[in-house]
């Protein structure tokens, strides 16, 4: 929840009024947000300027000579050296004097949480970088040999030197993925860092790359029983280092991840911890039952609530000003929810199981996809037979078997990983029928799936499960489910910790074997097997969920809630973002089909609309 901002003038312009500065510093320190009690802290040098918002003693800032340095999060070292000195100087100074003596290849040796920008006014040099999952975020903007950061897009346009320009690519690009995915942000030419990632300016010029890859081993020993000690060990230090605060609780949906976390934290205290759970009155959504299985076998003190419709239509308009882009993952409602039950209470922190799927193999598309995966290993001719005889098959033709074994040939044709998105509303509908004409001609169609090929190619790893799994670790990870729980739990007024996201635990599961994740259809087959004597049965047994909110259904059912989504989709269209057919089209589909599949869409419009009525600042020109 630590967050920095500033700017570099590579430039070396007139030196500004000290009064000049300080007004933009706070300008962007205010768009950064923060939980109650941070203060701002600001450090000026030659040409550059930082400045944070933190709770005390979490972030350190200096300036050693020409050099500036803003640290947010909880960084520490590999390297034993870095480490003794950070030890005597503090982690800052311990940074500037790895940063002197090694240059950008110090961040190979960082490894925590973090966000970090170091600046040196005299060379005209920067290094912007974030921790390896992407907990933190860092967005930033180069205008000529101005170079301006921030841990939001919001704070970034707050600098005079860049304009709040909304981009329609952008636009297009979250309506096809529910968010703006990175390296885009919904600003023109405003990007964020990719996991990993650093940003390395010299001279007015900026030179990206990666510091660290997930070290994947498709075909390692197999050594169950050494993997479990392991494991089981990595997992207790893994809790152990994130419950920093005496007021802890956990999020608790009854999957395995947030089951697993209680139960180590039961584990390790030698009692149930707090653990907050949200449920719904809706068939096929509600999970409590699971949650409350978890809370009796470890013997949590669990706390409940049980979001209505009209808790939603009241959140709507808060949750999407939270957002410095829009933001369309519905789960996002209780999961703010759950973490104000746990502020009331007293809570100061919150530890989240995010990230257990994304390293140990547990999202349902990793089973599903490696079913298409079997067509391209079967032989050339075989492969061209089954093709010609199902491939084209008419619709006339395509009844029953037929009709099934027509479209596996066709899914299995399209490669990884634009395969996933043949369900997507976007692909579905057509941008043409969604965009109107003027904004079509602006966006490349292709964009999301390029960014997705990307990091699905950028690991040495040859196994299918371990490429989806690097994706997500961006894509689904740390572009929507961390950017959620983070600014969710911010809203809230609560910090958060991600145990399962500790550094040793996801290198650990990069060294197993790729088959150790999914297992003849099984997901998570060694996290599973590994806890088996830990877990509740229900737990290790129950198929994945997710935090899913009924908002399609409800829709049908409030009034409140209908009326905040249509008049927010109509106040979308006389934007000129979408076209006035296609939502009344929508909205005669959700109607009378699929209340469910097509209120995803509504939500993701609704959210657009009322993240554009939030943030008035953002210049959209249609």
């Amino acid at each position: 929840m630590n967050k920095i901002c500033g700017w570099l003038d590579g430039a070396r312009p007139a030196a500004p009024r000290v009064e000049d500065v300080a007004s933009g510093l706070a300008l962007m320190a205010q768009r950064l947000g923060g939980l109650s009690g941070s203060t701002v802290q600001t450090r000026l040098g030659a040409g550059a300027a930082v400045a944070v918002r933190a709770t005390p003693g979490a972030t350190e800032v200096c300036k050693d000579g020409a050099l500036l340095l803003a640290l947010a999060g909880e960084p520490e070292w590999s390297d034993d050296a870095l480490r003794t000195r950070a030890a005597h100087t503090g982690m800052a100074q311990s940074v500037l004097h790895a940063w002197r003596e090694r240059g950008p290849a110090m961040l190979g040796a960082l490894q925590g949480l973090f966000s970090l920008a170091l600046l040196d006014g005299d060379k005209g040099e920067a290094l912007l970088a974030i921790d390896r999952a992407g907990t933190q975020e860092l967005c930033y903007a180069l205008r000529g040999t101005t170079l301006v950061f921030a841990a939001n897009a919001d704070a970034v346009t707050a600098h005079p030197a860049v304009r709040p320009d909304v981009d329609p690519q952008a636009i297009y690009d979250y309506l096809y993925s529910h968010m703006v995915p990175a390296p885009a942000t919904i600003y023109r030419d405003v990007f964020k860092l990719l996991p990993a990632q650093y940003v390395h300016v010299r001279d007015g010029t900026a030179r990206s790359g990666f510091y660290w890859a997930m070290p994947y081993v498709d075909n390692g020993p197999d050594d169950y029983a050494r993997y479990a000690a392991e494991f089981r060990e990595l997992l207790d230090d893994s809790v152990r280092n994130a419950t920093t605060s005496q007021q802890v609780g956990a999020f608790l949906s009854g999957g395995t991840d947030s089951s697993t976390v209680a139960g180590v934290m039961a584990k390790l205290s030698g009692h149930g911890p707090d653990t907050y759970s949200i449920g719904f009155d809706a068939d096929g959504f509600d999970e409590m039952e699971f949650a409350r299985i978890a809370a009796s076998h470890f013997g949590c003190r669990p706390h409940e609530y049980y979001v209505t419709p009209a808790d939603v239509a009241q959140a709507i308009p808060k949750i999407a000003a939270a957002y410095d882009e829009p933001f369309g993952n519905a789960s996002a409602v209780p999961t703010y929810f759950c973490a104000r039950m746990a502020r009331a209470d007293g809570r100061t922190l919150i530890l989240a199981g995010d990230g257990g799927d994304e390293i140990f193999g547990g999202n349902v598309r990793y089973a599903d996809q490696a079913v298409f995966e079997r067509y391209g290993a079967l032989p050339s001719p075989l492969r061209g037979v089954l093709g010609g005889v199902f491939g084209h098959l008419p619709d006339a033709l395509a009844v029953g078997v037929l009709r099934r074994a027509r479209n596996y040939v066709q899914r299995a044709r399209i490669p990884l990983p634009d395969r996933m998105e043949v369900f997507n509303h976007v692909e579905r509908e057509g941008a043409d029928r969604i965009l109107p004409a003027g904004l079509l001609r602006t966006i490349n169609p292709d964009r999301p799936c390029a960014f997705a090929r990307e990091v699905y190619g950028r690991t040495d790893s040859q196994a299918m499960v371990n490429r989806m799994m690097h994706l997500d670790l961006k894509q689904t990870l740390a572009d929507s489910d961390l950017r959620k729980v983070s600014r969710m739990c911010e809203l809230a007024d609560i910090d958060v910790h991600y145990p399962l996201l500790d550094t040793r635990l996801m290198e650990f599961s990069a060294r197993l074997p790729a088959d150790y994740k999914v297992r003849n259809g099984q997901l998570r087959w060694f996290f599973k097997d590994a806890l088996k004597d830990f877990l509740p049965q229900a737990t290790i047994t129950k198929s994945k969920h997710g935090f899913g909110l009924p908002f399609g259904l409800w829709m049908q059912q409030d009034p409140q809630l209908g009326r905040v989504a249509e008049q927010s989709l109509d106040a979308l269209a006389q934007r000129g973002v979408v076209q006035p057919a296609f939502v009344q089209h929508l909205l005669a589909r959700h109607r009378s089909e699929h209340a469910s599949y097509y209120g995803v869409m509504i939500w993701v419009l609704m959210m657009l609309e009322q993240w554009l009525q939030a943030h008035p600042h953002a210049r959209l020109d249609t």
